[in-house]
């Protein structure tokens, strides 16, 4: 024979059998690494998500029919989406506060927002050491680019970006940040 012959069997058995292996392999490590929530949407609950208008109706339920409890006005603001109906997010928004709002007010861009009252240093590198750039003020909000795994975060804010240490901002603790409890409606006056 001159080399060119068919290839002994057993041996293309056992590399067919280590490329089904691979494959089946590899559909269980994507399934691992991104699994499918069970929600309406297919994402998970609890995610962070932003207020894509100035002015979004918050409701006491999913859907126009349900009492509008206030109205938000502040574009950008980060909310979690703690819960979902086909059309409808309930949100929890940097105030603790709970309410409904329809899908599409929202944006998967993603922000952060300073609570607490002394501003914060945006620092020019991710470490206390780095040189100053801005400072963000409290209820500022700040666009997400990226955090490391030292737990500092890349934002931008006003045209400036700079790095701040992850828990001084709201917005990016993966734990439900309010209670998901559904308090009752007070009864209407017809009620009565």
């Amino acid at each position: 024979m001159n080399g060119q012959g068919k290839p002994h069997a057993p041996r293309a058995n056992g590399r067919r059998l280590m490329t089904i292996l691979a494959t089946l392999s590899a559909f269980a490590n994507a399934a691992w690494a991104a699994p499918v929530a069970d929600t309406p949407s297919g994402l998970p609950v609890p995610r962070y998500v932003s207020l894509k208008f100035q002015t979004v109706n918050a409701r006491v339920g999913p859907g126009d029919d349900h009492r509008l409890l206030w109205i938000y006005h502040a574009r950008g603001l980060p909310v979690q989406v703690v819960a979902e109906s086909s059309e409808w997010r309930r949100i929890c928004d940097p105030d603790g506060s709970l309410a409904w709002v329809h899908k599409r007010t929202l944006d998967a861009s993603r922000t952060v927002i300073r609570t607490a009252l002394p501003p914060l240093a945006l620092q020019g590198g991710d470490r206390t050491s780095a040189r100053v750039v801005a400072f963000l003020r409290s209820r500022a909000i700040a666009s997400l680019t990226k955090c490391d795994e030292k737990g500092w975060c890349r934002v931008k804010v006003d045209g400036v970006s700079g790095w701040i240490p992850k828990p001084e901002v709201w917005g990016l603790d993966a734990h439900p940040q309010c209670g998901t409890v559904l308090r009752p409606e007070p009864p209407t006056d017809s009620e009565h």
